[in-house]
């Protein structure tokens, strides 16, 4: 048994060399949460989308819980990169964590625009949140195909020397070949993955429960599927692969990582417990010295599967 003052938590994303492989989820974590949680534990903090245009986001109501997760369509409002570069970034120059800095856009000159704007002191990287619509494919997602993510992830390499993690959509039918396609274009990290399309509605009063009809699914019921994907996208990816979706615990981090995640994301679980990254941080801990792992690293991609295969056609049928 390893002791726990010795496991390593260390990991690497990139150029990056993070603490520790924990950090919140885009849209989940803000300002705010500074006198609950110790910035200077996570591995790195990860800002709330912005936008180059204002924004007020979706109609309400704008979340609501369905069973085993929540359902939001908040809609990304945002009051823009100046307001951000003004009042947010200053803030989180005060902490020695990486910042990366969560970017969104309607086109791939909009985003390479807003990601240059971003490349400020203090920004350590940029996540592309290219989950969003296209203008210019009909309001088609770019994480869509492989074409249209090649497009708008080799735009956004040019306009930044920082590295930049590209956020998937779990909504495509084909991830690997999306997560090739990223990475071919100059992605230094993949974010597996964003929220899943979903709807729900009153059987009272016959109404979609969110004002947007749609939204985007997240918290456990989440977790499987995008565990999946993250292992479909290590497997043909050279890059880090950050897992994101229904981590509450200590567990839920381990199976990412086991799947091939460098790193994970909490997101929908900080909203129930505010302190729930630092748990799973602890846990994590816990678990290494437990199974004699003294280093959190190597619990990436640690699966064991070699005597396995899996059609994925088949499964699916």
């Amino acid at each position: 048994m390893v002791d726990r003052g010795s496991v390593d938590t260390r990991v690497r994303i990139g150029d990056l060399v993070l603490r520790n492989p924990v950090m919140p989820a885009s849209g989940t974590f803000a300002e705010g949460l500074a006198p609950v949680v110790p910035f200077e534990r996570l591995g790195a903090l990860v800002t709330k989308t912005v936008t180059a245009e204002l924004r007020g986001g979706n109609p309400t109501p704008r979340v609501c819980e369905v069973g085993q997760g929540m359902l939001n369509s908040i809609g990304i409002p945002s009051k823009g990169i100046d307001d951000f570069l003004e009042h947010t970034l200053p803030f989180y120059r005060g902490f020695a964590t990486p910042l990366v800095a969560s970017v969104s856009a309607p086109s791939g000159d909009a985003f390479a625009e807003a990601v240059a704007r971003l490349d400020a002191p203090g920004v350590a990287a940029i996540e592309a949140n290219i989950s969003c619509p296209n203008i210019e494919e009909d309001g088609k997602a770019f994480a869509m195909d492989p074409r249209s993510t090649a497009q708008v992830v080799a735009k956004i390499r040019r306009a930044t020397k920082l590295p930049v993690w590209v956020k998937l959509s779990p909504n495509t039918g084909d991830v690997a070949s999306v997560a090739r396609a990223a990475e071919d274009a100059g992605a230094d990290a993949l974010v597996v993955a964003n929220t899943i399309l979903a709807m729900s509605i009153d059987i009272e009063t016959f109404r979609p429960r969110l004002g947007n009809v749609m939204g985007g699914l997240s918290g456990p019921a989440v977790k499987p599927i995008v565990v999946r994907m993250v292992y479909q996208c290590a497997r043909v990816a050279r890059i880090p692969v950050i897992g994101c979706g229904g981590i509450s615990t200590a567990a839920d981090a381990v199976e990412y990582m086991l799947a091939g995640a460098s790193a994970v994301q909490v997101g929908t679980a900080t909203f129930v417990r505010p302190t729930a990254m630092l748990t799973v941080i602890d846990g994590l801990i816990q678990f290494c010295a437990r199974k004699g792992f003294a280093r959190v690293a190597d619990l990436t991609g640690a699966v064991h599967d070699a005597d396995m295969t899996v059609d994925t056609v088949e499964v699916a049928s």
